[in-house]
This record gives structure tokens, C-alpha cells and sequence, in this order.
């Protein structure tokens, strides 16, 4: 495969995963850089063990990793307030309620461990199955079921601590 036509296929979903990891637009386009120079430098070595995504986000994780390393961040992620949500046809109070549930929503996750973190992020938002969870984690395929077995309901008692409600959004994040 071209790398011009891999960067147009992927570039988007491995930006959100990172972004999603560090909370900073910049850096995050530095890491979806640096995602796409070690899959150009990897290409060759690309045994199609796993699909293409999944394979540039393990790279992604441990290009991200390796930025944490670096900088010594101790905290996983951190979500903000104002998030894209779906607004197609919602009364401004819906509209509201929708972005106050999701915003608690995001700061119950960044209070879970990073494995929870990790787990919610891969196999709900950015929507991986368990096997490419499992090989971008290097987890077995029971581990991350248990995880996100786990995960949710550590969610979902933080989220009630956060004073939010769930009417099936825990499922869907």
C-alpha cells in the first residue's frame, strides 16, 4: 500500500485516538506524525497479522507512550467541557443536558485507571473489536472482556458520583 493513500485512509482516526490520549490539538498532530513516519519506517516489516488500523494504532499508543515517557505526564488524559456531540434536531435544553451528561460522562472516565481508560477508549470510542483491542493492548482477548466488564461498572459508579444519569449512555459512551 502507498503511504499517501495509508495517511488519507487513517490519518483521521489515528489523530481522534491520540487526541483522545493527550487533550492537545497540536500535539496530538505531532504524534499522527510521528505515527505515520514509524508506519513508512515499518512498511516493509507490515506481516498484515492484524488489519491496517489496527496496526497504526499500536503505533499510535506506543509513539504516545513514548511521548509520555519523555515528559514524565503521570495523568493518562484529561477531557474538556465542550465536546462534538450530535445536535441534529434538539431543543437548546436538550441540546444542554446532552453536552452536561457527556462532560460528566468524560470526567468520570479520566478518573478510572488507565487500563479502564485504554479499554472504553478503544473498544467504545474509537470502536475496535476485542481482537484489535487485544493486540493494540497486548491483553489476551479474556483480558479485555473482563477489563471492560470491569471498566463499565467502575464507569458507571463514577458516573453516579458525578451526579449523571444513564438512560443507556454508558453503553454507547
Amino acid at each position: 500500500m502507498e503511504m499517501e493513500q495509508l495517511y488519507k485512509e487513517h490519518s483521521d482516526r489515528v489523530y481522534s485516538y491520540i487526541y483522545f490520549l493527550v487533550r492537545q490539538k497540536e500535539c496530538a498532530e505531532d504524534l499522527t506524525q510521528e505515527t505515520f513516519y514509524k508506519a513508512y519506517k515499518g512498511l516493509k516489516s507490515f506481516n498484515e497479522q492484524a488489519s491496517t488500523t489496527t496496526w497504526l494504532l499500536k503505533i499510535a499508543r506506543n509513539v504516545t507512550y513514548d511521548y509520555f515517557r519523555r515528559k514524565k505526564i503521570v495523568q493518562f488524559f484529561t477531557f474538556e467541557k465542550g465536546h462534538d456531540i450530535e445536535t441534529k434536531s434538539l431543543s437548546p435544553e436538550s441540546l444542554f443536558e446532552q453536552k452536561e451528561q457527556l462532560a460528566k460522562m468524560y470526567d468520570s472516565l479520566s478518573k478510572l485507571k488507565k487500563d479502564y481508560q485504554e479499554v472504553l477508549v478503544l473498544r467504545k470510542i474509537q470502536e475496535c473489536s476485542i481482537q484489535e483491542t487485544a493486540y493494540i493492548l497486548r491483553w489476551t482477548e479474556a483480558k479485555v472482556k473482563m477489563k471492560m466488564t470491569r471498566a463499565l461498572v467502575a464507569l458507571k459508579k463514577e458516573f453516579h458520583k458525578e451526579g449523571g444519569h444513564t438512560n443507556g449512555s454508558i453503553k454507547r459512551i
